[in-house]
């Protein structure tokens, strides 16, 4: 049996409507008629105007703009922009919208920005010599055409950062012209009651005067000692040293002019008359001298890292999306355990530790300690003649905490050579190793040669407050002289 419905006329009626404002909802949609705007002349060409049609979307052209890198304007200026329609490619925003214009900038444009644009090896350009921004990875851009801003996400690591306490050389100043003196004096005096007996007095005077002129520090170190025992009534004079130095900025570096000693990191120090030029750590900004590691780690998106070390902060920072690298600890706290920690801003991401420890000889990734003496061997007693001898060493950071460092001396009767490693291990502590070849002739003797392997350990146990430390144990085989033993 098949029973029929008779729909009424006002039932129909209530259906149709609700098609018609399905209907207009699916399809309707603003337009303006761009004939509206042709020519008063009578045109019939309508303009395009297609670029308007969407959201934040303009014409292909030039435009002012605030350019701003991970939150930092970096640059006000004009910039190109193109359609991605006519490059038939699709970019991007952060947001994962796609854009209508991308902004042309060069290589060497992003390079003066701080983008280390060497070292992506993935980066492109497109016909027109604009990098695409896409092949940064982990990188976005961003057109805010009613803000005029271009706005940059590229990971921090592929951004060369600006060191805390960091002072430009050009604010480097002199100091004023002046002389200044520091002294000491010390003095004992005993009296005898026994007749057999006789008074004694003794009487010392340590002087240290310096004179600064321009960018030159003139200083020295007399004494003057006498005592009962002394025939000389008036004392003895003794000069310890006199110098005179100042800095090459361009160089980083210290010269001196005189009598000092020369550094003693690789080799043993010598006191010597002559010059010396040697890297200054001084000159570089406080958060980056002497020796820290590396941090490297990976942000999932825009992250607050935070550093502690014993519980408490000692860095803290935010960085856009993708790989970052923290080189700017102070040194410090490079000894010891740290805990990293990558936190979202909405939620924590990751932890990680990082235990380090530190010797003389290593450095930083990426610097470099130098030093180049050349003069006469200084003699404290006057028991050895004024050898002509030359020093230079030099130390580099590389990566992977490990520092490569090496050197030669040479005088008329000796010369040695000393090549050596050193590397941050973590949890294990740090440890040096360096080998000293040497080729000495001592007085009517002939000429010899030896070796000597030493090496350096040091490791600190923050739970307990314990450094342990092997401040150097070197083997030397018979051969084996130093430039005290045979000048």
């Amino acid at each position: 049996m098949i029973t029929k419905f008779k729909l009424s006329p006002c039932c129909l009626a209530l259906i149709s409507i609700g098609v018609l404002t399905i209907s207009s909802e699916l399809y309707a949609r603003e337009f303006f008629n761009p004939a509206f705007l042709t020519d008063l002349n009578g045109s019939d060409v309508s303009p395009d105007l297609s670029a308007f049609e969407v959201a934040n979307s303009q014409a292909p052209g030039k435009y002012r703009v605030d350019i701003i890198i991970n939150g930092t304007v970096v640059d006000t200026k004009d910039v190109d922009f193109f359609s991605t329609a006519e490059q038939k490619a699709s970019y991007l925003n952060e947001a994962g919208e796609e854009l209508k214009l991308y902004p042309c900038l060069s290589t060497e444009e992003l390079s003066g920005y701080g983008i280390k644009v060497k070292a992506i090896s993935s980066l492109k350009t497109n016909a027109n010599g604009c990098v695409i921004i896409s092949s940064i990875p982990e990188a976005s851009v961003d057109f805010n055409f009613n803000l005029q801003k271009l706005e940059l996400s590229v990971p921090q690591a592929a951004v060369s950062s600006t060191v805390r306490g960091y002072v430009s050389p050009d604010e480097f100043d002199n100091g004023i012209n002046a002389f200044y003196l520091n002294y000491r004096y010390n003095g004992t005096s005993s009296y005898a009651r026994d007749n057999g007996l006789s008074d004694q007095e003794n009487h010392s005077v340590n002087l240290l005067p310096g004179l600064n002129i321009g960018p030159w520090r003139i200083k020295n170190y007399t004494t003057w000692n006498k005592d009962s025992y002394d025939n000389d009534s008036n004392g003895k004079w003794d000069t310890i040293y006199t110098y005179a130095e100042r800095n090459i900025i361009s160089l980083k570096s210290m010269l001196t002019l005189g009598e000092s000693t020369s550094d003693a990191d690789i080799f043993d120090s010598v006191p010597y008359r002559g010059a010396q030029l040697n890297s200054d750590d001084y000159m570089d900004a406080e958060s980056i001298q002497g020796y820290a590691p590396v941090v490297r780690g990976i942000a999932k998106s825009n992250a607050k890292v935070i550093i502690k070390q014993s519980g408490y902060v000692i860095y803290q920072s935010f960085v856009p999306p993708g790989a970052f690298e923290i080189t700017d600890l102070y040194r410090q706290v490079a000894m010891g355990t740290s805990m990293s920690r990558s936190k979202k801003l909405t939620a924590l991401n990751k932890n990680f530790v990082v235990a380090y420890a530190s010797l003389p000889v290593i450095r930083r990734e990426g610097s470099l300690k130098y030093s180049i003496t050349s003069g006469q061997y200084r003699s404290s007693d006057g028991s050895v003649d004024y050898t002509p001898f030359s020093q230079a060493t030099a130390s580099y950071g590389l990566p992977y905490n490990t520092t490569l460092y090496g050197g030669f001396q040479a005088a008329s009767k000796y010369q040695s050579v000393a090549i050596g490693v050193g590397n941050n291990l973590g949890v294990l502590g740090a440890v040096s190793l360096d080998v000293t070849q040497a080729w000495s002739t001592k007085q009517d003797q002939d000429k010899i040669s030896g070796q000597s392997v030493r090496i350096r350990y040091s490791k600190n146990l923050n739970d307990i407050g314990t450094n342990i430390a092997i401040a150097g144990y070197r083997y030397s085989t018979s051969g084996f002289n130093t430039p005290f033993r045979c000048s």
